[in-house]
């Protein structure tokens, strides 16, 4: 038991170190190429923080948990929006540029519309089971596609008006971004390892534990990632974490490994989940299009949001 306290520590130390380098590698590789930190946010940033998210998703339908899959990414998209955005709000207003409120927000909330419908056959056909098929898989890949085309569109534009002081040599900005990487991995594994050892010593049960622990402890990486990119001013790092791994999250570690390995039959969520999920989407875009800031009182109204969910999933 003290050796996984002693464990937990150290990933917590660890991952808020490997998030303070990513942070700067990414800046940095943004500052050197000339590109927008946004596309950096999108891109570099997003996919490496949801890299726990992928790994458990193919561990998790190789060994025939399909729900842990579904539930992995609805909640991880959940938390990503009202926890992390709420707690990086709180931390300083974020301020949105108008192409995020006028494209990427807008693809984050279709795509996360096409995931919940895909998961709704019953609601079509009364006659059919929910399930997630392989060409369901193949249709989130597809669109995800479309984003990456948008992606490289957006790479090709220049960016002049961004900061030019301090800006890292981009052999050190690489490695900064690996190693920042790296240690965001490593950090969040230990840490959901030894919690978990720990939760079960005390007699916490397993349906608890996927709930709070695996749940909370893969989104780890965003939610470092992003409240360090606020507290450092990087506000478009934060903000494109979290719109890119809900992206990625639907795309890439659910619609890779399902059209892959098969389909997820006979789905065990409730549709609250999945309501709260997009409605997710729709605010976070509400509270941008509004005056193009997260202020602190919206992101006060993004944790009370999480909170009043996460109760419910706990009590229901």
């Amino acid at each position: 038991m003290l050796l996984n306290v002693l464990l937990l520590i150290v990933g917590f130390v660890i991952l808020i170190k490997g998030a303070d380098l990513f942070v700067d590698g990414a800046s940095g590789v943004a500052g050197n190429f000339k590109i927008s930190k946004m596309l950096i946010g999108l891109t570099i940033v997003s996919f490496g923080t949801s890299a726990p998210e992928f790994a458990v998703s193919v561990k998790s339908l190789l060994s025939g948990s399909g729900d842990i899959v579904l539930g992995n990414v609805i909640g991880s998209n959940i938390l990503n929006i009202l926890l992390i955005l709420g707690c990086s709000a709180l931390v300083h207003s974020l301020t949105v540029k108008n192409n995020t409120v006028k494209k990427e927000l807008p693809i984050t909330m279709l795509i996360t519309c096409l995931f919940a419908v895909l998961l709704s056959d019953s609601i079509f056909d009364k006659g059919m089971i929910n399930q997630f098929t392989r060409s369901d898989g193949v249709v989130l890949i597809l669109f995800f596609a479309v984003f990456l085309y948008y992606l490289i569109k957006m790479a090709r534009n220049k960016v002049e008006d961004e900061k030019d002081e301090d800006i890292i040599s981009m052999k050190k900005a690489i490695i900064f971004t690996i190693i920042g990487l790296v240690g965001i991995v490593l950090g969040s594994n230990f840490v959901v390892d030894s919690a978990s050892f720990i939760a079960k010593e005390i007699g916490v049960s397993e349906r608890m534990i996927s709930l709070t622990i695996i749940a909370l402890g893969t989104s780890l990486p965003e939610l470092v990632t992003s409240v360090t990119a606020t507290m450092k001013g990087e506000y478009d790092i934060a903000i494109g974490n979290v719109v890119g791994s809900n992206i990625f999250n639907i795309g890439i570690v659910i619609g890779v490994p399902v059209a892959l390995l098969g389909g997820i039959g006979n789905i065990a969520f409730s549709y609250i989940d999945l309501i709260v999920m997009v409605a997710s989407a729709i605010i976070i875009f509400v509270f941008s299009f509004d005056d193009y800031k997260i202020t602190r009182k919206e992101g006060v109204m993004l944790l009370l949001l999480f909170i009043t969910y996460y109760g419910y999933v706990i009590l229901v």
